[in-house]
């Protein structure tokens, strides 16, 4: 084994933790390790959300590999097995091995030289438990070797199995060499655990303070995923009541409509989860976060279709709302009503059944067809067309025949009057 190899200790995988590695036998995977083993045997492993989650029983999305070898020795020996290279944070010591059209992250090694909260400086080592040491949580630090043997220095299986998420060493220390920690803890603990780690917990509101010194893309990517998680409200709870959720935007929170939201629909998307959680009080924390244009809308638009919603509707007002507000648009706006309590949460279940299930109504009627009819453009064409859009909704959206019914009769009043 290479660097510190020879003083550590690996274990094989239990039969029943093999169960969730089977992904180590994904051809692209086993191309990417074998080009890097060639140039060194030893020099790689797995490591990060890939074992952690195998290890917890969920399946893992990215695969990260750590490597002993410099970036540029990991780029000649992918290149060497005809594999493609990314350069994709080569100045942090990560570069992508392209294989099968699929990317797979390797890192070097690295040791902290300095850091200030936000960044680090960094050089490169060979020591497997250093690279553990300057990383995050113990259930990030968990190594794989490729022949399925676990190196665990930070204790992070036990932490796993016990479904705790802990800061390795002080947790002061680790949340000062990067704020973003702070945020990071809530959305792990919500996707893991029963229960915060309390030393965690009260490292992250004693240094609350230092997120100001973080940019606000990088609050606003960790803020979109706890907001996506389903059981978001358990973290948001725990951020407000240790005072770091006013870090990320002073009005005060709406945690029962937060929280009921998630209880309704646990993949509520983040930009409904902010309309919950801060309503009117909560404009502009969309740019804020940098959130994009259409997810802007999105929590904007919930809010200024949320008085159009009420219980008991008939068929003919949720088409009316379906034309008006759009499907995904009415869909938002009951589930922040069911969220606030104006719709019962089986109500909102049978509306979201008749949005479904309801076409959205089409009006082929246009301001073109009134003009070439011979109105001149102006008012008066926005006058008709209004008036028969009226006639057309309250006789329950007919088709496009009788629409061109009801222009010629409209067009008929006009010109007599």
């Amino acid at each position: 084994m290479s660097g510190a190899a020879g003083h550590e200790t690996l274990r094989p995988l239990t039969r029943d933790e093999h169960a969730g590695f089977s992904w180590l036998e994904a051809s692209y995977l086993k191309r990417v390790i074998a080009a890097l083993e060639a140039a060194e045997p030893g020099s790689a492993r797995y490591v990060g959300g890939c074992v952690r989650d195998s290890l917890l029983g969920y399946k893992p999305k990215d695969f990260d590999v750590a490597t002993v070898l410099t970036p540029d020795a990991a780029t000649a020996a992918l290149k060497a097995a005809g594999l493609g290279v990314a350069p994709t944070g080569v100045d942090h010591g990560t570069i992508t091995a392209i294989a099968d059209h699929k990317g797979v992250e390797v890192t070097t090694l690295r040791a902290d030289v300095s850091t200030d909260g936000r960044r680090a400086t960094v050089v490169f080592t060979r020591d497997w438990a250093i690279d553990a040491g300057r990383r995050d949580f113990t259930v990030n630090a968990i190594y794989l070797t490729p022949d399925g043997r676990l190196y665990d220095p930070v204790g992070g299986v036990a932490d796993a199995a016990a479904k705790c998420v802990r800061f390795i060493g002080a947790p002061e220390a680790r949340i000062r060499e990067d704020y973003l920690r702070i945020l990071r803890f809530f959305r792990f603990s919500a996707r893991f655990c029963e229960r915060f780690d309390e030393s965690g917990l009260a490292a992250c509101a004693a240094l609350k303070d230092g997120m100001g010194q973080l940019s606000a893309e990088r609050i606003g990517a960790e803020m979109t995923g706890i907001l996506s998680l389903p059981r978001a409200g358990f973290a948001l709870t725990a951020m407000e009541q240790s005072g770091v959720l006013a870090k990320v935007w002073p009005a005060t929170p709406d945690l029962a409509a937060a929280t009921q939201m998630k209880e309704i629909e646990p993949h509520a998307p983040a930009p409904l989860m902010l309309a919950a959680l801060y309503g009117e009080a909560g404009q502009g924390v969309g740019s804020a976060l940098r959130l994009s244009n259409a997810e802007k809308a999105v929590r904007s638009n919930a809010l200024k279709n949320l008085g159009g919603v009420a219980p008991g509707m008939t068929d003919h007002k949720v088409r009316e709302l379906i034309y008006r507000f759009g499907k995904d648009g009415l869909a938002d706006a009951a589930l922040l009503a069911a969220a606030r309590g104006v719709l019962p949460a089986e109500g909102y279940v049978r509306l979201k059944d008749r949005i479904d299930r309801f076409e959205q109504p089409v009006m082929n009627v246009t301001g073109k067809d009134i003009v070439k009819a011979g109105v001149a453009p102006g008012p008066a064409v926005s006058k008709i067309l209004a008036e028969t859009e009226r006639r057309w909704i309250e006789a329950d959206f007919p088709d496009e025949a009788r629409q061109r019914e009801m222009l010629s009769d409209v067009l008929k009043q006009h010109k007599s009057a």
